[in-house]
């Protein structure tokens, strides 16, 4: 009989165990952290460069982005040679300004790459072998551009128009 009570507590004692509990908990509160400021950037305005020799001038002038994002105006007038002027559209890479210049000289529209190194608040013009693919002029080796500092570009103020 010790046999059957014993038996008999263990089964209670089992199903006593396999009772699922229900406590009702309180949901854990989540306090939002405050954002966090934005870091912003304020447009530099208009930046403006110039170089001028014995009557021919080179104008540029630009804005950058905070995504270093570069549009602006490119000018050339060589004592000698047709003037163009058009847009620029490109970006700052490290201390190098690469853009597209879209021109018009003598009426026809032309797109070419342009290269700037910017080195002591200046701009020096970047010269390599070109390659032409649909209409555009581009760099064949970025890597093997030349800065001859005799076309040094220096910061000037800029025009109103």
């Amino acid at each position: 009989m010790k046999k059957v009570t014993t038996i008999a507590a263990l089964i209670l004692i089992v199903f006593a165990s396999c009772k699922k509990e229900t406590t009702t908990t309180e949901p854990v509160q989540i306090t939002p952290s405050p954002p966090k400021e934005a870091e912003i950037v304020e447009p530099a305005g208009d930046q403006c460069y110039a170089w001028r020799s014995n009557g021919s001038v080179i104008e540029m002038s630009f804005n950058v982005n905070s995504h270093q994002e570069v549009n602006g105006k490119l000018s050339y007038n060589i004592v000698g040679k047709d003037k163009n002027e058009g847009s620029l559209i490109g970006n700052m890479k490290g201390d190098t300004l690469i853009a597209d210049y879209t021109f018009s000289s003598e009426g026809v529209s032309s797109v070419r790459e342009v290269a700037f190194l910017q080195k002591d608040g200046a701009f020096i013009e970047g010269y390599g072998d070109v390659v032409e693919a649909n209409g555009k002029f581009t760099f064949k080796d970025k890597t093997k551009l030349k800065y001859d500092a005799k076309n040094t570009l220096t910061k000037v103020d800029c025009k109103v128009e």
